[in-house]
């Protein structure tokens, strides 16, 4: 068996920032998190069974090190007190269970909420570098080096257009799809040493202490979902949530993810109280442009300057399309791009579209309503249509 995680670590910066906010407002909150794959992979996910058994066993024998508790604890935002959660804690394999139905791989963590939420991104990163390692590694790595070539060539030529108001910046968000933890760290390595006038950070929080990046990441949709669950009017779940995000954070960490019931229904939340504290927004489903430009009129209605927001776009990203929205967006408010799966697993193999969410939260289901087809995960449709009902979202046409 080769380990493919080493260190707890290698994780995105977000499960972190989530996982101390739920340590710190709701340690007893008891969740549900399902692995879904939501396309016909190359082989059957049901032949990794085994192997996915003996990876989890691993990450279960993991711990906290001294040197990575000493680094998060160097970040201003991470408290004492969730160090110290953190240097005694440890993966419980009776949380999270691995089985088949026919050829379907079933991944199921349950249990208190701080003790299976950080299970996702490892889960996601063994499947994919499982999947992948019954192909010709080789070949991969070979076209994989040669795309990232192109890539950097892509951003020398971007160097001769004009400058605009703000700059061109991107990350790497590429954790829970890469081919391999190898080869993400060649791809990080080779952005920061040939592209750092543009590549500014990761959110792989191994990779950020090793290269003396900078750690990005806020919120994911589960932090918002829970708060379907947690006792506020379901109506107020969003207002809910941001504000426990500003009480835990006061003023850092200030990006806000606006799709878990659609931009509509954010926005009709994030208020002048928000839009003040808050730094800016992330897109992650739905027409960047359209969402783009609803959120600049929103910052125009309140009469906040757009130049004084950020907003980041991470939703199927390639160095391409993030540079068509820079130069769209670019002269009127600041911008990052998170690019996952085409920075970290661009090899010339067909990719897996494999997630794991959210379902439940204290015996309730909860929902993300998204603005792109086919991301809405939720299997009880009675609740799926009354969150519809409450924020007056349309069901998608048949």
């Amino acid at each position: 068996m080769q380990p493919i995680i080493h260190s707890l670590l290698d994780n995105d910066l977000y499960k972190f920032t989530m996982w101390q906010a739920m340590l710190h407002r709701h340690p007893q909150t008891q969740a549900e998190y399902r692995f879904v794959c939501r396309h016909e992979p190359g082989y059957p996910l049901s032949e990794l069974e085994q192997e996915i058994g003996e990876q989890l066993d691993h990450l279960c024998s993991l711990r906290f090190r001294p040197d990575e508790l000493k680094y998060l604890r160097g970040l201003r935002y991470i408290k004492t007190d969730f160090v110290d959660f953190l240097r005694i804690f440890q993966f419980q394999r009776e949380f999270i269970h691995v089985r088949i139905s026919g050829d379907t791989l079933e991944i199921i963590a349950n249990g208190p909420q701080v003790h299976v939420m950080a299970f996702e991104i490892y889960v996601l990163a063994m499947v994919n570098e499982l999947y992948f390692r019954r192909f010709d590694a080789d070949q991969a790595l070979v076209c994989g080096r040669q795309r990232l070539q192109d890539k950097l060539e892509l951003l020398d030529r971007f160097d001769n257009e004009a400058p605009r108001t703000h700059p061109f910046e991107f990350f790497d968000f590429g954790v829970r799809r890469r081919y391999s933890g190898a080869w993400q760290r060649e791809v990080v390595t080779t952005l920061k040493r040939e592209a750092s006038r543009y590549f500014k950070g990761t959110s792989n929080v191994l990779l950020a202490r090793d290269l003396d990046l900078i750690p990005i990441g806020t919120m994911a949709h589960e932090y918002l979902q829970t708060y379907q669950a947690l006792g506020v009017r379901l109506r107020d779940f969003q207002k809910a949530a941001l504000e426990s995000w500003v009480q835990e954070y006061r003023g850092d960490l200030g990006v806000a993810l606006t799709d878990v019931v659609g931009m509509d229904a954010f926005l009709s939340d994030f208020d002048l109280y928000f839009a003040k504290l808050f730094d800016g927004l992330r897109h992650d489903s739905g027409d960047p442009i359209v969402w783009g430009e609803k959120a600049l009129a929103h910052y125009e209605k309140l009469r906040i300057n757009p130049h004084t927001k950020r907003l980041t776009f991470s939703d199927g990203l390639d160095i391409p399309r993030a540079l068509a929205l820079y130069r769209h967006f670019a002269d009127r408010t600041q911008l990052g791009f998170g690019i996952g799966t085409n920075l970290t697993n661009d090899v010339g193999l067909k990719t897996l579209h494999i997630v794991m969410k959210l379902t439940h939260c204290n015996g309730q289901p909860v929902a993300k309503l998204s603005d792109s087809p086919g991301k809405t995960i939720c299997d009880d449709h009675t609740f799926l249509a009354y969150l519809r009902q409450v924020f007056n979202v349309p069901a998608p046409a048949v």
